[in-house]
Formats: structure tokens, C-alpha cells, sequence
């Protein structure tokens, strides 16, 4: 059997906390103080890790162990320590000792040397919560890689520190003219008085006169998605600033475009096609989906709105006496439906359906998945804004094109937006 003494140092782990003394520790604690307090329990285990971790650092550069004979001649070995705070969000300013070399070479990374702030754990857990982990296996997690065992009220502490800046965000100035916005809903389960309730979140994703795309908010409903609800949204769209949007691309709930058109009462309203799609294809039965949808592709790829109306009559022609529910949804709703018509290809590619913010809605739910429901709405806020962050840090380029589309909206919009 290998003697694990004389395994190579490189690859020895540090010791940490063990499961013993985190109980210990626990059991001491009588009130809320003693646990996240200046000198807390969390604060010490906290500084007790990261000195092992710094020490750590310290024999993986130095090449030896500490108290290890050998590293006495190797050219450099320990030289003490130096006292430094660091700070935590959970336990506040916590002071380690940093241990140093005596040719002044060793360079920590997880309390850099000139820094007084490291939130290394915090990041983690926010990361690990942001990407819909659950408080589980944060935990577990977080006893594998730091011999912490943290419990669910410090894990939502910890996540309790980006409050204020969900709020800040939520409640942030927008721009004054949207070319386009996409509307739409994701379903959440939330815990209200002491029942299960699935809510809807309201979320507005916009396209800027640059060509750059933002979320503008996230709105928890008290219950299902409304149109009612929709108003209350649009309406904090323009007290944030808001004071036009050239065309809206929303799916096809009822007083969906009368609640954006009391606000905001020019602007082009482009209802889903996709929706649509689904929505008539629930009166057609598989027997015939192939050849109706064969039909209907002709109405809505027309190369033109006379091409496509041409079109549409056919369709009820030929369908009309079967499925006259699916075609007659295409004729009641034509005005909202055909709006894409009027726009050239490069701006029909971005109206004609909602996917862009159905694309950001399925990150949010890739999230969401692993919560069989959330205490209450601070903390759906709270978790959709980490993710929005996560998702949102590579939007850092403009739409493709956008120069092209945006000569087109000037002159489709002359006098809405200035030049």
C-alpha cells in the first residue's frame, strides 16, 4: 500500500474544516448573531479556510510542506505571516493570516496581496445559483471544494446581496425610442399563502436605435398571464422613460395590442406567427396537418401582402367547410398578422415571430427547471435577474445588419427617431 507521506506535496490537499468541528462549532450558536456576527461562527470557519487555502498556495509554490525538513535548503521556504482583512457579504471584514516567503515572491490569488475585497465563495454560490442549482447541491458543493457546510438560510443570504441591485435594474431609465420590442410570458410555481401557484412573468426584451438588445424588466403577476397585467407593464415602460416604439412583436393574447396602443397608440403591432400557427393548427386533426400547413405556407411566405391575401382566400376555399375555426383565426386577426408584409426581408426576419425573446425565455427556464416552486416573488426576482446577467454578458454586439435596417425604419418612421 502506498504511504501517503510520500506522495508527491504538489497533490496534497489542505485540511479543512471537518464535519466535527462545523457541528461543533453549530451547536454553539443561540441566535442569529452568533452565526453571521463579526467574530460568528461563519466568519471563523470562513478565515479558517482561507488561510488553508493560502497556505496551500503557499506549498504548491514553494514546492515542500509546511514543517517539512526538506525545505529548509531549497532556496526559499516561510516566513511567517502578515494579518489582513478581507471582506465577506455574509460575514463581514474577517481577518486572516496570510502567510508569506522569505524572498518576498509568493503572490496569493485568493486574497490577492493589494486587495481588501474577496467574495470567492460568494461568487461561487451566486454562479452555481444564477445557472439554477439548487440549494442542495450548492451545499454539497460547496463542503466537496471548501469543507463548508452551509445551510439554506446562509446560502439565501449570501443571494440576498444582490437585492438592491435587482431593484436598481428593475427600476432603471430606459432609452426613449425602442425600434422594436418582443413581449411575452414564462410561468413560475410560487408558494402564496401557503399554496402553489403557477404565476406569470412578464418580460419585455427591446432593440435600441443602435442595435443593441436589452431586457427591460421582469414582471411577477399575481397569477396567470393577462392583459390587464400587461397595461400595468407597458405603463412602467414609459414612466422609465419610454416615449416611443416603432413595432412590437407580441403572441396572440386578447387585449394584447389594446393595452400597448392605450400608451403607446402608433405603434406597429406584428402578432406571432408561430403562435398563430399552433393556435389554429389545434382545430385540424393529424390527418390532415401535412396539407393544411401546406396551405397555410403560402399565406404567410407570400412575397407580398396581395400574394399572401390571394392566398388566404384559397385557404378557406378549400378548408373552410372542415376547419372553419383555424381559418377564420387567420382572417379575424389578418391586420396584426399581416403587418410584416409592409417591411423588407431584413426587418420581416426579426418581426414576423417572437423567438428572440422565446430564445432568452428557454435559458430562463433551463434555470427555473430545477425549482419545484419558489418561496415568494423577491426571490423569482432574484433568481431571474442572476441568470439575465449570466445570459445577457454576451450581447455585446449589434443585430447583424443593422445599419441596412436601420436606414429602412428611418424611412418607414421619418420624424419618430432623430438622424
Amino acid at each position: 500500500m502506498t504511504n501517503r507521506k510520500n506522495q508527491n506535496p504538489k497533490k496534497k490537499a489542505f485540511d479543512m474544516p471537518s464535519a466535527e468541528k462545523v457541528r461543533a462549532e453549530l451547536s454553539k450558536a443561540e441566535s442569529m448573531d452568533d452565526f453571521f456576527g463579526k467574530e460568528g461562527i461563519f466568519s471563523n470557519l470562513f478565515a479558517e479556510t482561507l488561510e488553508q487555502m493560502l497556505e496551500a498556495e503557499l506549498s504548491e509554490e514553494l514546492g515542500y510542506e509546511k514543517y517539512e525538513a526538506q525545505g529548509r535548503n531549497s532556496g526559499n521556504n516561510r516566513n511567517g505571516s502578515y494579518k489582513k482583512k478581507v471582506r465577506s457579504s455574509a460575514a463581514g471584514d474577517i481577518e486572516v493570516r496570510v502567510p508569506r516567503d522569505r524572498n518576498g515572491e509568493f503572490e496569493p490569488k485568493i486574497v490577492p496581496k493589494y486587495g481588501s475585497n474577496t467574495n470567492e465563495l460568494e461568487e461561487k454560490i451566486l454562479g452555481l445559483y444564477a445557472k439554477g442549482v439548487s440549494t442542495r447541491d450548492i451545499q454539497d458543493t460547496m463542503a466537496e471544494l471548501y469543507g463548508i457546510e452551509l445551510s439554506p438560510a446562509t446560502i439565501s443570504k449570501i443571494t440576498d446581496k444582490v437585492i438592491e441591485a435587482v431593484a436598481a435594474w428593475q427600476n432603471r431609465p430606459l432609452a426613449e425610442t425602442y425600434a422594436i420590442i418582443y413581449m411575452d410570458a414564462i410561468h413560475i410555481k410560487i408558494r402564496r399563502d401557503g399554496k402553489v401557484q403557477n404565476t406569470a412573468v412578464h418580460i419585455v426584451l427591446g432593440v435600441d436605435l443602435e442595435g443593441y438588445r436589452d431586457v427591460l424588466g421582469h414582471w411577477v403577476s399575481e397569477g396567470g398571464e393577462s392583459a390587464n397585467f400587461w397595461l400595468t407593464v407597458i405603463t412602467d415602460l414609459q414612466n422609465r422613460g419610454v416615449k416611443d416604439i416603432l413595432i412590437a412583436a407580441m403572441d396572440g393574447l386578447t387585449g394584447f395590442a389594446d393595452a400597448l396602443h392605450a400608451v403607446f397608440p402608433q405603434a406597429q403591432v406584428q402578432r406571432c406567427i408561430i403562435h398563430q400557427i399552433r393556435a389554429s393548427l389545434k382545430y385540424v386533426t393529424w390527418n390532415d396537418r401535412k396539407a393544411f400547413v401546406k396551405d397555410l405556407k403560402t399565406v404567410y411566405k407570400a412575397p407580398s401582402r396581395e400574394a399572401a391575401e390571394a392566398n388566404l382566400d384559397r385557404l378557406e376555399e378549400t378548408w373552410s367547410d372542415k376547419y372553419a375555426i383555424a381559418v377564420r383565426s387567420w382572417q379575424d386577426n389578418w391586420e396584426e398578422l399581416s403587418t410584416f408584409f409592409d417591411y423588407p426581408a431584413e426587418i420581416r426576419r426579426l418581426i414576423y415571430t417572437t423567438n428572440a425573446i422565446e430564445g432568452y425565455n428557454r435559458q430562463l427556464r433551463k434555470v427555473t427547471k430545477n425549482k419545484t416552486s419558489l418561496p415568494n416573488p423577491e426571490a423569482v426576482r432574484k433568481l431571474l435577474y442572476l441568470a439575465n446577467v449570466h445570459i445577457t454578458k454576451k450581447w455585446t454586439k449589434p443585430l447583424m445588419n443593422w445599419p441596412l435596417i436601420l436606414n429602412q425604419l428611418a424611412i418607414r418612421f421619418e420624424g419618430r427617431f432623430p438622424l
